[in-house]
């Protein structure tokens, strides 16, 4: 007689749940995710007080071109922003999503 094979498992064992609620995470697309979240906030920020206009246009926010070389209140300086906080932004999400599987693998 050939036997079927099993396709699910349905157990109430709390700690195959704990283990399958603490799944590893892709470290490399939190990297990405949290790289574009950054990037697209400081291009649309930017890009958002270019087209506002006045006399001093975003005079705080320029002051970003200190901790980054390039940067400036203006399309281009949307699109260097961009590309530092992208990497910025990827670093800390790559840290995140390795530092969480890292205890995740512990517990």
């Amino acid at each position: 007689m050939p036997q079927t094979p099993r396709h699910h498992q349905s157990s109430d064992d709390p700690q195959q749940a704990v283990t399958v609620g603490l799944a590893r995470l892709h470290a490399r697309a939190w990297g990405i995710a949290v790289g574009l979240l950054l990037g697209f906030v400081l291009a649309a920020a930017t890009l958002l007080l270019v087209a506002k206009g006045g006399t001093q246009v975003g005079q705080h926010l320029a002051l970003l071109g200190v901790f980054l070389p390039g940067y400036s209140v203006s399309v281009r300086g949307a699109l260097v922003g961009f590309v530092y906080l992208f990497v910025i932004g990827y670093a800390l999400g790559r840290f995140m999503g390795t530092l969480y599987n890292a205890f995740a693998r512990d517990s």
